[in-house]
């Protein structure tokens, strides 16, 4: 599994330009990676890729 540094996050398109209340969004080959835009350095969540389609879904529709 990729460190936290070397992995792509990834801000949505919906975040203001300040940017600074997000969450950052990373994927590997085994998880999906959440972290708080302004604590970069803090804890993360991983998640299996069928649990963030569930919760994508869920959210898109709340």
């Amino acid at each position: 599994m990729s460190s936290i540094d070397e992995r792509a996050w990834f801000k949505s398109s919906y975040s203001g330009s300040d940017g600074d209340d997000c969450v950052e969004v990373a994927r590997d080959t085994r998880a999906v990676h959440v972290r708080d835009s302004k604590d970069r350095r803090g804890p993360e969540l991983a998640l299996s890729p069928t649990a963030w389609t569930d919760f994508i879904g869920y959210a898109a529709q709340h």
